[in-house]
């Protein structure tokens, strides 16, 4: 910043994402009806070559929400409530939960007992050979679900109550208006989108350290357009407050920082260099012990 001081005129709200969001939402919407009369090898498959996409898509924009990007710091819980409703097509509650131990993440990279986006000890211990990387990969949703639990639980609060209810009631309309198939693909596609897919793969480039001493990476190719920049990731850890629209544009006023740090191509190479290269596992993660006070949401 001192250098580039023209950067901080980057960290404003994205207004764009509201209309994303709800277009997202829409479009879902309109897809719940359509597969609730086709053949089920019909709904699975668009579960997973439409759904999964905009479920993942989702929720990277419920990670933008998280960092107030959509109404701004200033309307905090406006961003809350709309990462509520964001939330809905997802099938499952996740916004209010995730904005909580993401702001962790953030603060506390790579902190032990903390950060929950590190696996926990038995899936470093236990997903080692190349078969089992591989069902790693596809159970990702389930970790993610399960790890803060493990790790880091924290006392329900109200918004999460609230969250649940929103879902469930969602849920239950669904069903009521379009039956088990409507459901069926929304679930899936959430499951699917996380799990053995392209756009996945960012779970992994972000910080797996695939060269020592590299903790976090970025990604600069197409599938950002999908996924609103998330593989900015150096540049995201570096201004957490500036959207990710803005994202390229602090590469190309401050690439002297970062044109030369490693960076990916292809999140579907990550995930076959992750399952085929033998050195690296969920152990593949800089792992540190927290000093003094930690505060947390």
């Amino acid at each position: 910043l001192a250098k580039h001081p023209e950067i901080k005129a980057l960290m404003k709200p994205d207004y764009n994402l509201i209309w994303v969001v709800v277009l997202m939402v829409l479009a879902q919407l309109t897809a719940f009806y359509l597969v609730k009369d086709l053949d089920w090898k019909w709904v699975v498959f668009w579960a997973y070559v439409f759904g999964s996409c905009i479920s993942h898509s989702m929720t990277l924009a419920i990670h933008e929400i998280s960092h107030n990007s959509a109404f701004g710091n200033s309307k905090a819980m406006w961003n809350r409530w709309f990462g509520i409703f964001a939330n809905l097509p997802l099938g499952l509650p996740y916004s209010i939960s995730f904005k909580r131990y993401h702001m962790d993440h953030h603060r506390y990279l790579g902190g032990d007992g903390i950060d929950v986006d590190i696996p926990t000890n038995f899936e470093g211990w236990f997903f080692c050979t190349r078969f089992r990387k591989f069902i790693w990969i596809v159970l990702q949703p389930f970790f993610y679900a399960i790890r803060p639990l493990c790790i880091n639980p924290k006392p329900i609060t109200r918004l999460e109550i609230i969250n649940l209810l929103a879902q469930l009631t969602f849920d239950v309309a669904i069903y009521y208006l379009w039956g088990g198939k409507s459901i069926f693909y929304m679930l899936a596609g959430s499951v699917l989108g996380l799990g053995l897919h392209p756009i996945s793969g960012h779970f992994i480039a972000e910080h797996y350290m695939f060269l020592k001493g590299h903790e976090t990476y970025s990604y600069y190719g197409p599938l950002n357009l999908l996924t609103f920049n998330v593989g900015y990731h150096n540049e995201h850890h570096d201004f957490p407050n500036i959207p990710g629209k803005s994202l390229p544009l602090v590469k190309k006023i401050a690439a002297e920082y970062y044109d030369s740090l490693p960076q990916y191509n292809s999140w579907i190479k990550v995930l076959y260099d992750f399952v085929m290269d033998d050195t690296i596992s969920p152990y593949s993660r800089m792992k540190r012990q927290l000093k003094g006070e930690v505060k947390q949401d």
